[in-house]
């Protein structure tokens, strides 16, 4: 049966007064998690859209599991009447799957959603909806692997599994802010624990990810790991771009904030791209994730266009000129994201909408370029007062000003001849108004666009000063045909930078930290079942080494002595003495324990690591056991930071097992094998 993503339905996206996200705070019993998400039944319109997404989601889910059984038993059955009524029902499926794709496709448009509320008039951008995730429940399995590989009472943990359960019910509705990076990435941080702990090379845990495409809402199933996490560092760089699009850019703040997370988002979806293969879903293919890292680059590269336009206070020659060499630059790569939209398989996948506007994008930022050196041409004359330093590098600024320079006019003839620079510019103003109005067009084909009023707004506005400027410089006299302008050459004082994502910039700990050290008590690991040990102190002292912290180790047996004879062998690991768990218990803490035992003896609970090599391995694991600092947290975000890329490539785990230093607290060895309990204690 089809889980329910959510239980309220709403009708329209319009009806809600305010965009702004609600957050959810769920319930938690410790830990210090974040774990706060939008409230999924919050009327804002960014929540409407999200949960319409889902119920979409779960549509096309149904009708391509009809289509599956509908076209195996087509090829199964040799019943004439019976094929003829599965290929009409087959015709049903399919024009359902159509017209769901198509409503879908018009969600992922709704790119105003996004946009901010500041009556400002800037083109929108284009964001990304959240992929969409069924419910996981980690109980029954992860308390299985609890009784079957740590050899413990599963119902201790509850607590834990609650925990990370509601950690992952929460990450499903982030809020659009800061809050919401840090849900997903403390979520994603988590998933290093849990593959540590619980997902072995041996073993499979049982557990069944769902997750929808972004954008064609396509169901994918793994029981990897790697599948959740890349689904989840999806998000953030799906939530980046919400945040960049919502920003005021109005302002040079505004603008700098949209400028971060856009190349932010980039980070995370070139990071995807660089450690994936065999995606399951297209939205994280190589292809798509391409397409998106240059979409982002784009977008910043026309949040500094905006900037630049925002905060140039000069309007003479040279600055008119690098204004629409910026320009040229915007047009540039948004041609580039569009020429990667067009290939074969993201022609027939990328919305509509989108391919739409980042042809209007190109078109619209080629005319501007135009505009702009038409001003700088025919508003800037040369004064004789100008010394010869600035003429000099004005003639050195439009020399870099194109891509070939006019043939048969050299730059200080352009330059000196105000009759040529009108005509000059005339040329620019033609082209800007074809470019307009190619840009006008293709906005006009496109039903989404259609309804975007501040982008009509733009393109009319920036029409409108073209079309004045050229009717401006025509003269009745004019009877020679202009000239064609020639090609601006795209240049940038400021190049996007693709920044990667900081995965320590959140700091979590171990769900499932009682389980004890993870340098150890791993699912890698391979452990028999706990055994008490029941010892009882004798002249001689209990006839045991002890090596190490967290947890303390066996590491030698005196032949014939009690804890030889009581059935302790060396490579033991204590956990428990006294019912006193020991698994993060430093060396001179089980001593401690070990000495205050009464004249009835002391009882400990012991481990054994099994292998095929068994000496190998334990030798190898005492020595990296005891200068391991994966105990300490901020190395074990390190280690999740690490190894992260590893582990996501052909989705699935790296088995590696990780490597600490050469032992480098050999000198913490406390020896019980000769004389009495006080008496050794002065020795360690």
């Amino acid at each position: 049966m089809e889980e329910p993503v959510a239980t309220r339905e709403f009708e329209s996206l319009s009806d809600g007064a305010s965009d702004d996200d609600l957050p959810l705070t769920l319930p938690a019993d410790g830990g210090g998690s974040i774990r706060k998400g939008c409230d999924p039944f919050a009327q804002t319109q960014r929540s409407k859209l999200q949960h319409r997404r889902a119920r979409i989601n779960q549509q096309i889910n149904k009708e391509m599991r009809m289509r599956a059984g509908a076209e195996n038993l087509f090829r199964a059955t040799t019943n004439n009447k019976v094929k003829e009524t599965v290929a009409l029902e087959l015709s049903f499926v399919n024009s359902n799957l159509q017209l769901l794709k198509e409503e879908l496709e018009e969600l992922n448009s709704n790119m105003e959603v996004y946009q901010t509320d500041s009556e400002a008039i800037n083109v929108p951008m284009i964001p990304l909806g959240l992929k969409e995730t069924k419910e996981v429940d980690f109980t029954v399995p992860i308390q299985d692997f609890i009784c079957e590989h740590y050899g413990e009472d599963s119902s201790l943990y509850d607590k834990e599994i609650k925990e990370l359960m509601e950690l992952r019910q929460a990450m499903r509705t982030p809020s659009r802010n800061q809050a919401g990076l840090e849900l997903l990435m403390e979520y994603y941080n988590q998933l290093y624990y849990l593959d540590q702990r619980f997902f072995s090379a041996h073993k499979n845990l049982g557990v069944h990810f769902h997750w929808y495409d972004s954008l064609t809402g396509v169901p994918s199933s793994q029981r990897s790991l790697a599948f959740e996490k890349g689904s989840v560092l999806f998000n953030i760089g799906a939530l980046y771009t919400q945040i960049g699009a919502r920003q005021d850019r109005s302002v040079t703040a505004g603008i700098d904030r949209a400028i971060d997370a856009f190349q932010r988002a980039a980070g995370a979806f070139n990071y995807l791209k660089e450690n994936f293969s065999n995606a399951p879903s297209l939205d994280m293919s190589a292809l798509s994730l391409g397409m998106l890292v240059r979409l982002m680059v784009a977008q910043v590269q026309e949040c500094v266009f905006e900037r630049i336009t925002l905060t140039a206070q000069e309007t003479n020659f040279g600055s008119r000129l690098h204004l629409a060499q910026e320009a040229a630059q915007v047009s540039d790569v948004y041609s580039l994201v569009q020429q990667t939209m067009t290939q074969p398989l993201m022609k027939d996948y990328v919305p509509f909408s989108w391919a739409s506007m980042v042809q209007v994008k190109s078109e619209h930022f080629r005319a501007l370029a135009h505009y702009y050196g038409a001003v700088a041409l025919c508003d800037h004359t040369l004064s004789a007062d100008e010394d010869e330093c600035e003429e000099e590098e004005e003639e050195e600024a439009f020399l870099r000003f194109y891509v070939n320079v006019p043939a048969g006019q050299t730059v200080n003839q352009i330059l000196q001849d105000p009759e040529k620079r009108r005509k000059l510019g005339k040329a620019h103003l033609r082209r800007a108004v074809m470019k307009h109005e190619e840009a006008i067009r293709v906005h006009s084909l496109c039903k989404i666009l259609r309804k975007m009023d501040i982008l009509q707004d733009v393109l009319s506005q920036t029409h409108k000063c073209s079309l004045e400027k050229y009717l401006e410089l025509d003269r009745e006299d004019d009877f020679d045909e202009t000239a064609e302008a020639p090609e601006i050459q795209a240049q940038t004082q400021q190049k996007p930078d693709v920044t990667p994502l900081n995965f320590s910039s959140v700091q979590v700990s171990d769900v499932f930290q009682r389980l004890g050290p993870l340098s150890v008590f791993c699912a890698r690991a391979r452990w028999g079942p706990v055994r008490l040990i029941c010892l009882q102190r004798r002249e001689g002292g209990l006839g045991l080494t002890l090596r190490g912290d967290s947890p303390v180790l066996v590491a030698g047996v005196v032949p014939g002595g009690c804890a030889e004879e009581a059935g302790l062998r060396e490579g033991d690991y204590i956990v428990a003495v006294d019912e006193h768990d020991c698994k993060w218990a430093k060396h001179g803490e089980v001593v401690h324990l070990l000495m205050s035992c009464s004249d009835r003896g002391v009882e400990i609970s012991v481990v054994t690591l099994h292998s095929q090599d068994t000496q190998v391995e334990r030798k190898a694991v005492m020595l990296s056991h005891c200068s391991d600092k994966e105990n300490s947290r901020q190395h074990l975000l390190g280690g999740a930071k690490g190894q992260s890329s590893a582990s996501l490539l052909n989705w699935s785990r790296k088995k590696k097992r990780e490597s600490g230093g050469v032992a480098k607290k050999l000198g913490s060895t406390f020896s019980l094998s000769f004389g009495n309990l006080r008496d050794t204690e002065a020795m360690s």
